[in-house]
């Protein structure tokens, strides 16, 4: 058994959260030089800490009225100020673009697939829904796009986890839903979904499907840290990440980003959309990366430079 100090790990307490946790605790634990496959020694050198965040208390409302994606960060990231815990696992979609001082993403471990899913309780695709049937969704961007696709349905909040939702679904409280499937697939619920959304034509949230391991600034290159990082995933997250700091995206604009290898290029799409999804706003480019010195850089830059076309074009159109 390793003697270091054990490294705490604060996560959510949903069964996504835990899921994900769980994946993230056995790696971490390995890296510490105990078995992963000994649950005893794992939750010794890695111990998990749920803590309950605003995000979670409070299911009612869209995040956009009761302040943003922060809430699913904020209670975990003071007790990491705090020292009560030493790192978080989150979805990489729920990061803001900005962090509190003295905190940082360390680690991005390799991602899942980054699709959306289509859930209902009989048509295969969203094109297959009736004339004005309801979609479910609790996130912006999604609304938009498919209201794009589709302007006829009718859309209205959906929260809860996982479980909640696929339930509310089966209760008739919607005719189909979106959910991210990289958690669907992390829950063993990858049978589920109908059929799955194209990333092309509906670029999904910036960094789903990735895992983000924020630590304070000083522990950010600790061993057991860089043992977590996957540099493709982390070059990909980062140019999505970009777009996302030039649009100051939150809660209340609806904007997808995918970025993906092809050859030695880095590809990226970054879209924006009025909350009706009337408008739509789309830049794509690409950036080579095997004569690069930097590529997480120019991923970022890559990211920025789309965002900000998409900025100037837009204005404030897509801002609800």
């Amino acid at each position: 058994m390793p003697t270091q100090p054990p490294v705490r790990i604060g996560a959510r307490g949903s069964k996504l959260s835990l899921a994900q946790a769980g994946m993230m605790q056995r790696q971490i634990a390995a890296a510490l030089g105990a078995d992963p496959s000994n649950p005893a020694e794992v939750e010794t050198v890695a111990p998990l800490i749920v803590i309950t965040t605003t995000g979670d208390r409070v299911q009612d409302r869209r995040l956009l009225e009761i302040g943003g994606k922060g809430l699913f960060t904020k209670e975990i990231e003071e007790a990491m100020l705090d020292g009560r815990i030493d790192c978080a696992v989150h979805s990489m979609k729920d990061m803001p673009a900005e962090l509190p001082s003295g905190l940082c993403i360390a680690a991005v471990p390799e991602r899942e697939d980054v699709r959306d899913a289509f859930l209902s309780r009989g048509p295969e695709r969203l094109e297959d829904l009736t004339q004005g049937a309801h979609l479910g969704t609790a996130s912006l961007r999604r609304q938009a796009q498919m209201l794009h696709r589709r302007p006829d349905l009718q859309v209205s909040m959906l929260r809860g986890n996982v479980d909640t939702r696929i339930a509310k679904l089966e209760a008739g409280e919607a005719d189909a839903i979106l959910l991210a499937y990289a958690g669907l697939r992390r829950l063993g619920l990858g049978h589920v979904p109908k059929s799955l959304i194209d990333p092309m034509e509906c670029p999904p949230a910036p960094g789903q499907g990735a895992l983000a391991i924020e630590t304070r600034e000083r522990d950010r290159d600790l061993p057991w840290v860089q043992a977590l990082r996957h540099a493709p995933t982390e070059i990909t997250v980062t140019a999505e990440r970009g777009a996302l700091a030039a649009l100051e995206a939150s809660c209340k604009t609806a904007v997808g980003a995918h970025a993906w290898f092809e050859g030695g290029a880095l590809k990226l799409i970054v879209e924006a959309l009025t909350p009706d999804g009337v408008l739509r706003f789309r830049h794509a480019g690409e950036t080579e990366l095997s004569q690069l010195a930097d590529p997480v850089a120019s991923a970022r830059d890559l990211g920025w430079s789309l965002g900000m076309a998409v900025k100037e074009e837009a204005g404030d159109r897509i801002v609800l």
